[in-house]
């Protein structure tokens, strides 16, 4: 968090009740995300009680606030977090909203309690997607073979934005590494959905599985090269993969006078002069608030 952004939370001086009182009543989507992050960060038992109390309201908007607001509680070190746990486990069995489960879901994906994982994976036969979409944020960067069972299964998702992220969360987000989930990422590699196809292909390079080498080689040979399948080369160090890369460095540097950092550690991996390392990711990026 910016040091500057978390003073003015730390020092923002409105009352529990006002903050929770704008986030349920500003028609802006975004000005009334603003007040959320103040209250996890100030983490207290009083909006600890407040979020919970809100969670047990007849009203979705405010179980789905109460949610989001304990599934982050205590920015940047979590506070009363079994608490917390607690609380959204007691919601899920009876809840039937898609917004509050995706919140919930969500919640449970921050507090990263692998015991969240046989609560959740029920949902991913919910006919909503975005109830989906937070089960997928919910149970990703768990090497529980339960969770990656369904990861695999979401990774096959008619929405695009549930197949990527279940993507994602295969490929990168554990080291887990099996016939099926080298099946699952390679039959992401001819997705339509370009985002998809690059998660799947770093995923496949990041376990250095061959088979991925035709795929990769016709991404970097597309017309619009994504970061993704760079950083899939980086990764899969490949010498083949050379010329490719030396051709789109050329053409980046035509197009923009500089070289592109990314394909020169691409370039030098494949070269087997890695100048740094490839980028990892240990966890889910924190979603500025649930879809």
């Amino acid at each position: 968090m910016d040091e500057r952004f978390a003073d003015e939370i730390r020092n923002d001086p409105r009352p529990t009740a006002e903050l929770i009182h704008l986030a349920l009543t500003e028609k802006d989507e975004d000005a009334a995300w603003e007040p959320v992050p103040v209250l996890q960060y100030r983490a207290s038992r009083d909006v600890l009680e407040a979020a919970k109390q809100l969670c047990t309201s007849q009203t979705p908007i405010e179980r789905t606030l109460g949610a989001n607001i304990l599934g982050q509680l205590g920015l940047p070190e979590r506070t009363f977090p079994s608490e917390c746990f607690e609380c959204l486990a007691k919601m899920l069995p009876a809840e039937s909203d898609p917004d509050v489960l995706n919140a919930i879901a969500v919640a449970f994906g921050h507090l990263h309690d692998p015991c969240c994982i046989d609560l959740l994976v029920h949902l991913k036969t919910h006919p909503n997607c975005d109830v989906r979409f937070g089960l997928v944020h919910g149970i990703s960067g768990h090497e529980n073979p339960k969770a990656i069972e369904t990861l695999i299964e979401l990774s096959r998702d008619q929405d695009e934005d549930v197949r990527n992220w279940a993507t994602f969360g295969l490929g990168t987000l554990i080291d887990a590494d099996s016939h099926e989930i080298r099946e699952a990422l390679l039959a992401r590699t001819t997705d339509a959905d370009d985002e998809c196809r690059g998660e799947a292909l770093v995923g496949l390079a990041r376990r250095k599985e061959g088979r991925v080498f035709e795929p990769l080689l016709k991404e970097l040979a597309d017309d619009e090269v994504g970061t993704l399948a760079i950083e899939a080369a980086e990764y899969m160090a490949d010498l083949r993969l050379l010329p490719a890369l030396l051709e789109l460095r050329n053409e980046c540097l035509d197009h923009s006078g500089k070289p592109d950092d990314d394909i020169d550690r691409a370039i030098a991996s494949c070269r087997g002069t890695q100048v740094s390392n490839p980028k990892e990711s240990d966890t889910l990026p924190e979603f500025p608030h649930p879809a």
